[in-house]
């Protein structure tokens, strides 16, 4: 399978499609006009016409997150 221009894999692309047809199921208006009434393949014609946008989170490690987490309980603010 050819990956889909933007993505670096296809599975990020199954990813943002689904997550996006979870919000069309949950109500969330379509932003292109389609004739598809099935979520799946209107998230993909919306991926298809550049309308989703999506963001790939800052990776950090287990230790980063685990001394945030420490310096948060040491300040009171979690």
């Amino acid at each position: 399978m050819k990956l889909m221009d933007g993505f670096d894999s296809n599975y990020r692309y199954i990813l943002v499609a689904a997550r996006r047809a979870r919000q069309l199921q949950g109500g969330a208006p379509p932003v292109i006009d389609t004739i598809s009434r099935k979520p799946c393949r209107i998230a993909q014609d919306e991926i298809k016409a550049g309308k989703v946008k999506w963001v790939i989170p800052e990776l950090r490690s287990a230790a980063d997150l685990a001394s945030q987490m420490l310096e948060g309980k040491a300040m009171g603010t979690s």
